[in-house]
């Protein structure tokens, strides 16, 4: 059966899992989704341009001031700039010392908010590490890689990867357990973490712990890193076999793994906001959050999910029909209010067709 019809065949039990009882909870953890029925109902949402095609294994995704956008591709290395308005991406540099293998190879991009960057920020999978680096942007083409932030450590899967900058100058980066649970909660090892520092890549001040750039612990592979209107951190995250999540981040709390996937009355660990069980419902990678929604890219599921966001409640994921595009790796809201959605196809897990991978402009109302 396609993985289409799967999801569709699931979505009910998706929303009996994120609606069910909630457990007894440690004080001040997050509990399971509950329906925000007074948040009102989801926007419409549409294809409305394919802005680029044959993108190879393309990963992060950064807009410039001008609302084009540049994108990486994970096993090239090559970065290119695509027009607001879409149509052939054009080259603007390779990052170097970049070595695809697994889940790693050029991952997230960012690039600081308001004016003209100077900077892009990249995150890379080397030979010794996952690292962070920065390189200078003169508006047309990239400078040479320049370490932010290294050691972080990498595998053949689970290396994390997305970046986020805020408006106040935090970095913050999503690294993966690297299949070694036991580091997501060594809070002297930066895997299996959201980590917050400065564009030069120092702990960020009032990190809760001192001299760290460990932000929170206990993931197993976050992938996907949005702020919403009032400036609060969400993530979503890759389950191992039974729970995919939706986390609101918060500094110093431990979101449970590999002690816990989903759920847990254990005291001392913060439960998800949204969950999706099977994890063949979702695999999310790229989060966006536009005007109080969360939109969850998701490669097994093969499916854009909506979350209706009001403070720090979450409401039912529904899936958004948008026909069968294969695997969703990343979605980014854009300056002028539409979201710009990257397919993952020729990423090695996907069936490519013709024209991936690509991207696609979503109209939301």
């Amino acid at each position: 059966m396609p993985v289409a019809s799967v999801v569709a065949a699931l979505v009910m039990t998706a929303v009996t899992t994120v609606t069910s009882p909630m457990p007894s909870v440690a004080p001040g953890s997050v509990p399971v989704s509950v329906p925000v029925s007074a948040a009102g109902a989801l926007p419409d949402v549409s294809v409305a341009q394919v802005l680029a095609r044959g993108l190879t294994s393309p990963w992060g995704l950064a807009f410039l001031p001008d609302g084009s956008a540049l994108v990486g591709e994970r096993d090239t290395g090559r970065i290119l700039r695509v027009a607001r308005g879409g149509g052939k991406p054009q080259p603007v540099g390779r990052v170097a010392g970049v070595v695809p293998t697994g889940e790693g190879g050029l991952l997230g991009l960012a690039v600081p908010p308001g004016a003209e960057p100077s900077f892009v920020y990249a995150y890379i999978t080397t030979s010794r590490d996952n690292r962070v680096v920065r390189m200078a942007w003169d508006g047309q083409s990239l400078g040479r890689p320049r370490p932010v932030l290294t050691g972080i450590p990498r595998a053949e899967y689970h290396d994390g990867g997305r970046l986020l900058i805020s408006p106040r100058g935090e970095l913050f980066i999503a690294t993966g357990d690297a299949t070694q649970g036991h580091l997501a909660q060594d809070r002297s090892s930066l895997a299996g973490k959201v980590l917050r520092v400065t564009l030069a890549g120092a702990p960020f001040p009032g990190n809760p712990f001192p001299g760290s750039a460990v932000y929170s612990l206990g993931h197993r592979n976050v992938q996907g890193l949005a702020l919403d209107g009032a400036g609060r951190l969400w993530a979503s995250e890759f389950g191992e076999k039974d729970v995919d999540e939706l986390n609101w981040i918060r500094p110093g709390r431990n979101y449970g793994w590999p002690l816990h996937e989903g759920a847990t009355s254990q005291p001392g660990f913060v439960n998800p906001a949204v969950e999706w069980s099977p994890t063949a419902l979702a695999s999310p990678s790229g989060l966006a959050i536009l005007n109080g929604v969360a939109y969850v890219a998701s490669l097994r599921g093969e499916v854009l999910w909506q979350v209706r966001l009001r403070g720090t409640d979450a409401g039912r994921p529904l899936a958004v029909p948008l026909g069968d595009l294969g695997r969703l790796r990343t979605v980014v809201a854009a300056p002028d209010g539409s979201l710009w959605l990257v397919t993952s196809n020729t990423d090695g897990r996907g069936d490519p067709r013709a024209g991936d991978d690509r991207i696609l402009r979503l109209v939301v109302s």
